[in-house]
């Protein structure tokens, strides 16, 4: 079984037995996918109590969590653990059975292939990025805060790596090849840029990752594409489905 799901920022409540209790019939055989903003891997340094508590917690699940990344991760400390391979593409072993499943990926669980690319452009920044080692970054902080302006740190609660490298975009497209263009479904944080502007009424801003997937949406052959960010439950199109709290069985 494979259930699929939206961003969790670190609440993971939606997966006790009271609400999810299909688990109930699981194993470490079956999977719960998370859309990117899994959240758990977010402390500056290391693991701090409660973020240790709840990797653990996830781990004694009966099923395995899988998640790719989306932009409210720490992508410093994410981009630290080793790469193994799983199911043919590449991940980060969080736990034993919380497992980070990488950018440009297309992994088979069962008979199905999924392609996996996490990341999207934080919304909530009007204020702009500070460096904490600016001499003027309390003055600054000061001034937002007052003013009520959203902002990120850098390092601390934003990282330029919410966006793709080249790498990562043209590995996406060699295993999209090898692959002959051909999967079940996608899992991405945001979406194309057709999407994005079908729904959002301009709310939302195109970038480098909304383009690079409306090119995969225009040539790759899929069943369903499942992304979160957008704080919404709703099927875009046929083939498009925006996920947030939902839990959904796809396979």
């Amino acid at each position: 079984m494979i259930y699929i799901t939206g961003d969790c920022h670190r609440n993971f409540e939606r997966f006790n037995t009271r609400n999810f209790p299909e688990q109930k019939e699981m194993t470490k055989d079956d999977y719960v996918l998370i859309c990117g903003d899994f959240g758990g891997i977010w402390n500056k340094d290391t693991e701090n109590k409660e973020e240790t508590w709840l990797l653990d917690w996830l781990d004694c699940k009966t099923f395995t969590t899988l998640f790719v990344d989306g932009n409210h991760e720490n992508f410093d400390r994410l981009y630290a653990y080793p790469v193994e391979e799983w199911h043919g593409g590449k991940i980060h072993k969080i736990r034993p059975s919380v497992l980070h499943l990488m950018r440009g990926q297309v992994f088979k669980i069962g008979e199905k292939k999924i392609f996996t690319f996490g990341g999207a452009s934080s919304h909530d920044i009007d204020g702009g990025i500070l460096e904490s080692d600016d001499p003027d970054f309390k003055k600054k902080k000061r001034k937002l805060d007052k003013g009520w302006v959203p902002y990120r740190i850098n390092h601390l609660s934003w990282w330029e790596q919410e966006l793709p490298s080249a790498e990562e975009m043209n590995e996406g497209y060699k295993n999209l090849l090898d692959n002959d263009n051909t999967v079940d479904f996608i899992v991405s944080h945001c979406c194309a840029s057709g999407t994005l502007a079908s729904f959002s009424n301009g709310t939302y801003k195109g970038d480098i990752l909304t383009e690079y997937f409306e090119e995969i949406r225009q040539k790759v052959k899929f069943k369903k594409w499942f992304f979160g960010h957008y704080h919404d439950n709703k099927n875009v199109s046929a083939q498009e489905i925006l996920l947030y709290e939902q839990i959904i069985r796809i396979a």
